[in-house]
Formats: C-alpha cells, structure tokens, sequence
C-alpha cells in the first residue's frame, strides 16, 4: 500500500488486543483507521475471513472499550489478497478506554494517558473547565475588598454591570455555584496556593533580586508587572513637541500579555509556579502546563488561531476587566505590540510540561533555551518548589522510588516523578546510586551536597 502509518493511519497483520488499543487512541484524538491484513511495512499479506469473522471482531471491540466502539468495518482487496479496514471518528464523549487503559495517537505510535491527561480530555468533553470546581473555602474567606475592586473594573470596561450583593453577582459570573465557592474565584479574590517567582539574573547561577509574588491573581498580575518595570531601562524620546515620549526596552503591553498568558492559561492542577527570568537582554516567561486542547506551538504564529480555554472563568474574569480583548487573540496582539520594535523578538516553545515564551533583543546572542522547576533563589530562601524540600528533606538514607513515595504519603506515581522526583534529579540535588541503569528495578536515590544545602537553608530560614 502506498501510505505509511501516520496519526490516522495502523497496520496490523491480524486482529488483536492491539487493533482494539488502535482504535482506542484514535478515538481518543483525530479518528483514523486500523488495516488488518498489512505488515508494518506496508506489505500486503492479507487475511483469512470466514462467514462470522467480521461481526466476531465487532463484538470483542465492544466488549472491551467504555464508552462501546462501533467502527466502521470496509472489506478490500490488495494485490489479490483480502483486507479488513476498521475506521473509527474521534468519538464526541472522551476519554474513551480499553479495559480500563486510556490511550491517544501520537504521530504513528499510541501513548498510555496520564491522570492529567484523562481528566482534562473529561472536561474538554463536557465543556467544564477545571477552575469550575468547587473549592473548599466558604464566600468569607474570599478578599472583600479586592471583589469590589474586581466589580468597579468590570463595570468601567462596560461589559457588563455588577451592583448589588457580592453573592449575587458573583453567582451571575459563575464564580459561586449553588452556594459554593469555585476554585477561579479562589484563586482570583484568596488564596490561590500558587505564585509567580520573578528575578532579575545576570547570569542562569547569578540573581540580583528575587521576588515571590504570593497573592490573589486579580492583584499579582500588577505586583509582578512593578517589578519586571523595575529591570527593564526605560528611556525618553523628543520629537520637538513640548512632550516626551517613554520608550521602555521592550514593549511593556507585549510583556504584561505575556504574563497575562502565565496566570490565564497555566495548568493550576500542577503544583509548580509560574517563572519569571529577567535577563540584561532578554526575558523568560515559563508556566506549568502545556497548551491546552488541539493548539499547537505552530498554530499561535498565526493571526487566524483557534484558542482553548484551559481555565474559562478566569479567562472570563481577566475578559470582562478588559485585561484580555478578546479570547484567542493573546500572541496576535504581542507581535502587533511588538512592530514598533524591531529590535526585539520574541520565541515560544513547549518544554517538557511547561509552555516556555521569551522576549530578547535581536543583537545580542539569542539564548540557550532552559527550563527549571524553579529560580536559583538568593540564600535567604531554597531554590527548590517545597515539593523538592519535601523530598530531600526524607533522604536521610538512600530510598528507592516506592520507599520515598510511602514516606511522603503520595499514591499518584505520575505526580509523584513529575513534581518531586524529576525536578530534584533535574536541579542535581539527588542522585541516582545506580545511574548506568536508570531504569533499574532496584534503583534508588541519594541527596547530593548540593540538596544538603538546600534544606540546611531550609531549616535555617524556619530557626
């Protein structure tokens, strides 16, 4: 056959448990079709097909998926041999699952899905996002003051009208559900457990000035955009009116977008928080997350992209204060910031499970692209998440992956390696006793001098 296996398209050389897995992933992800009867090379071998063949196959893929695959099934015929095509459509409900096992197609290959990944695949489903959840706080522990703060913006921006009750009109905005408190409004107007860690480095191991940026996001945006105006030079032009003219280093609308970016679209269901490098000649922008739904690192070069909305009342709410136009319109208005700087440019990747941007001068070397969990931090505080503190703070002995879950309390091995394990092997402060053999059954992990220190400041900071 002349295609070769791709996102859409599988060769098997007989039905299987795998046919079924296939079938799975596709559904999962773009549709596409499984052909029985064909070698991973697309040789023609064919299949031998009796009276009750076909519905025998049916039958075990419906019995073995939930929600139930009913494939559409093609008989062919290949250089005069016969060939059996299932082809399957994305199905509408997701996730959907082989005996319990979730998949999705990544190019020609099926991937096993993560707790991540099946929970967000629920609400793209079911079109609820995860900040629409109730938090466990009660309507008193929300910030009063910062709420109507929140109403006298939205009702300048003159998308819609807020007067009354706090109650009431948080209901119309769907912050407050059935009495409960959702979880954008407790990241909006509490405490929303996460923060935005910004610096100022002369170099990846040098920081001059560090902050921590512990607050509601309605009000970190601007204590974050203080202190990146703080780092960045600010100059005056005169074009021979009685006025001068500001002109930062970069575009300063370009830069809030962007941090705008973090706070809206960042995966709150990830611990870490959001990073904030400012460099003598560029700045990094990282947040935990990577994009949301079909978007693509491609599609936000372009000006007709299709958002996904991660967290929609939050997105909403940063909407109707006139912080962001219009949705899915985010890096089309920072590349229109940015023409009238031609000196500046800008870079955007995914990186692991982090969504990484950067705005540098075009005249200095572009930089080497990194990504840490967290900033070096100055001695006054550890450079590690306190998940990382967690960990190494266990490691009196060296433990193996289960022994230092157990000690933790943590039963998700997925959270587990992507938010303790991975970045604390990653900043070098454990190490593994048997590194020739990383993935061996009985490895098991030792903090190095460098973890030493970091929880020395540690204890040193809480004394």
């Amino acid at each position: 056959m002349p295609d070769i296996e791709s996102q859409q398209l599988e060769y098997k050389k007989s039905f299987g448990k795998e046919t079924i897995v296939s079938l799975v992933a596709f559904a999962n992800t773009d549709g596409g079709k499984v052909v029985i009867g064909v070698e991973d090379s697309g040789r023609v071998c064919g299949v031998e097909l009796a009276n009750e063949t076909v519905q025998k196959y049916l039958n075990e893929i419906k019995q073995a998926t939930y929600p139930q695959l009913f494939p559409k099934v093609f008989i062919e015929e290949k250089d005069d041999k016969q060939i059996l095509i299932f082809e399957i459509s994305e199905f509408p409900v997701k996730p959907v699952a082989c005996k319990g096992r979730y998949y999705k197609r990544v190019q020609n290959s099926n991937h096993l899905l993560s707790v991540e990944e099946i929970v967000d695949l629920q609400q793209q489903s079911l079109s609820v996002s995860f900040d629409a959840y109730p938090a466990k706080i009660s309507l008193k522990e929300l910030d009063k003051e910062l709420i109507e703060r929140f109403f006298l913006r939205v009702n300048e921006g003159g998308r819609m009208f807020l007067t009354g009750d706090i109650a009431v009109s948080l209901t119309k905005l769907g912050l407050l559900r059935g009495g409960q408190v959702s979880i954008a409004a407790k990241l909006l107007f509490g405490d929303p457990e996460r923060k935005i860690r910004i610096g100022r480095f002369k170099s990846e191991a040098t920081i001059i000035d560090d902050n921590i940026v512990d607050a509601p996001l309605f009000s970190a945006v601007e204590q974050a955009m203080v202190f990146i105006k703080k780092h960045i030079n600010l100059s005056y032009d005169f074009d021979g009116s009685l006025q001068r003219k500001e002109r930062w280093q970069y575009p300063i609308e370009a830069l809030r977008e962007l941090l705008l970016n973090t706070v809206v679209h960042r995966d709150y269901k990830n611990l870490s928080d959001i990073i904030v490098k400012i460099f003598d000649d560029r700045i990094v922008f990282t947040n935990p997350g990577t994009l949301y739904g079909r978007l693509k690192v491609e599609d936000l070069q372009r000006d007709d992209y299709t958002s996904s909305i991660r967290n929609k009342l939050i997105a909403e709410a940063f909407y109707l204060t006139g912080d962001i136009e219009k949705y899915g319109t985010g890096f089309v208005r920072i590349r229109e910031y940015m023409r009238d700087y031609p000196e500046v440019g800008l870079d955007i990747q995914e990186k692991g499970d982090f969504f990484w941007a950067q705005v540098r001068l075009i005249n200095a070397p572009a930089a080497q692209v990194t990504l840490e969990v967290a900033p070096q931090a100055p001695r006054k505080h550890p450079a590690s998440t306190p998940q990382v503190v967690d960990l190494l703070e266990m490691l009196d002995k060296p433990l193996s992956r289960r022994q230092l879950q157990e000690k933790l309390g943590l039963k998700d091995r997925e959270h587990f390696r992507k938010s303790y394990l991975q970045p604390a092997l990653d900043e070098g402060l454990i190490a593994m006793c048997n590194p020739d053999k990383p993935r061996a059954a009985n490895q098991k992990y030792s903090i190095t001098e460098k973890g030493k220190r970091v929880v020395k400041t540690q204890n040193d900071n809480e004394s």
